[in-house]
């Protein structure tokens, strides 16, 4: 790690000099609390992309690009007067340490246990391991109450994200329900389930009603993503793994193709298959996808 360079201060004050209306740079000025939204998701999913490739030499632009997001809502916030940035690090620190007092027993950061462990607060800690999770949701159940409104009734459910990706934001959803008990003993139920949606697209197909058999899809990727998560598995890194798969034996099958003078509109579907199953014979048989996190 460099002891040189440039800080989180500078970081700020750059921001500052770009949205400065004298001497502020045009694109960045024009920008405001909507039009940053895409560029923060792009953002988070390159870092995600750098993680997955193992790509480590990236990884500190990439990081450095989703820190920016951040520097910029803030810097729109101390505009109007609403907050800044100290505030956002302020709030996450403290949040961060209410959550944790199992680790800052007084609530305090000061307060956090001294390093070394034994082998007896070893032992103690794993079994304390298991209570974690438990006071952690406890703990954000208490926080969502406290922002509901009024006239609201507080549900477990409040704080999932509405602009998270399909996928991830079914996984939450079904995984909040499940902490409440509602969820199948084992896969067994799922697949069952999984198998129940399948049968109900079909007949929504048999009866020629593609509106109805749409929607039915839609309770056929909830099903899957619930037998994702039984598994521990993250539904979009699954995807994202058979996306890269797909394409990695597609572009083969245009090699190939290529080689023969053809492209594959040129192909039928046979010659096609067939070169697919050659790249599928060229690949190793499981690569083991990474287990989603345990925080809610």
């Amino acid at each position: 790690m460099s002891e040189t360079g440039y800080r989180l201060d500078d970081l700020l004050a750059l921001m500052a000099v770009l949205r400065d209306p004298a001497q502020g740079c045009p694109w960045d000025l024009k920008q405001d609390w909507d039009s940053i939204v895409p560029h923060t998701l792009e953002e988070a999913y390159e870092v995600a992309d750098v993680i997955e490739r193992r790509a480590w030499d990236e990884l500190p632009g990439e990081l450095g690009d989703l820190l920016f997001q951040v520097v910029y809502y803030s810097q729109f916030a101390c505009e109007e007067g609403r907050f800044d940035f100290h505030d956002v690090v302020h709030t996450l620190t403290a949040k961060m340490v209410y959550r944790h007092p199992h680790v800052f027993p007084d609530g305090t950061l000061a307060s956090r246990r001294p390093p070394g462990v034994s082998a007896e607060q070893a032992e103690a800690r794993q079994a304390e391991l298991e209570q974690v999770n438990r006071r952690w949701e406890s703990l954000k159940a208490d926080e969502r109450a406290r922002r509901a409104d009024d006239t609201s009734s507080p549900s477990l459910l409040d704080d999932v994200p509405r602009t998270l990706p399909a996928l991830s934001r079914a996984a939450k959803l079904s995984k909040r329900a499940a902490r409440a008990g509602f969820d199948w003993p084992d896969t067994t139920g799922v697949i069952a389930k999984i198998r129940e949606e399948l049968d109900e697209v079909e007949q929504a197909l048999a009866a020629g009603d593609r509106d109805h058999a749409a929607s039915e899809v839609g309770d056929l990727l909830f099903a899957v993503t619930n037998l994702a998560r039984t598994l521990k598995a993250d539904p979009e890194r699954c995807l994202r793994a058979t996306n890269a798969k797909f394409e990695r034996r597609f572009r083969y099958v245009e090699a190939a193709l290529a080689r023969q003078g053809m492209t594959p509109h040129d192909a039928d579907l046979d010659t096609m298959e067939r070169h697919w199953q050659a790249a599928k014979r060229l690949e190793p048989p499981f690569s083991p996808t990474p287990s989603e996190g345990d925080r809610p």
